[in-house]
């Protein structure tokens, strides 16, 4: 563990770590209310914090000192990317795919064909998790625009493909 607040002595000290200039403590020390504040979070923030309260002069109660919480930084997905694998002919099979470089936890993909054809898709031609939607038998019907939601707890963004048959 590395040590990145204390007071001690009535002084408030911040360590030199990237959290330096954003971070301290949320309530004066006096009110008993040792609450910190991490402003412009980071994803490399993510971690475990350990809070450790020695009280001069009180006996020590072996566990009772310390709180640990567990920090996850969300972030939203990237723009995804979209792809057509394959050849968009009559009766072939092509796959679509989607992915993001960015996101946690890590996107879930959804697909769908824009209107005038609003078509949603479900497992097993589209796979959530890897973002791929795989059509079948090509028609000249199946030809439009298709987009995929990267999206996670922290946001939502798109790409779209144009799929010509």
């Amino acid at each position: 563990p590395v040590q990145i607040l204390s007071y001690l002595g009535g002084r408030v000290k911040v360590e030199e770590t990237d959290l330096k200039h954003r971070m301290g403590f949320l309530y004066p020390i006096l009110t008993h209310n040792i609450s910190v504040f991490i402003n412009a979070t980071r994803e490399q923030d993510s971690g475990q914090y350990m809070c450790t309260v020695n009280v001069m002069d009180d006996p020590i109660r072996l566990g009772k000192n310390i709180g640990i919480i567990n920090l996850t930084v969300l972030v939203p997905p990237a723009a995804p990317t979209c792809q057509l694998h394959g050849n968009a002919i009559v009766g072939a099979n092509v796959t679509l795919s989607c992915s993001s470089n960015k996101g946690k936890p890590s996107p879930m993909y959804q697909w769908q064909r824009e209107p005038p054809t609003l078509q949603v898709f479900f497992p097993p031609a589209q796979d959530r998790a890897r973002g791929t939607l795989k059509l079948t038998n090509l028609s000249l019907e199946m030809s439009g625009v298709y987009v995929c939601r990267a999206e996670n707890q922290a946001g939502s963004k798109n790409c779209s493909i144009v799929l010509e048959v």
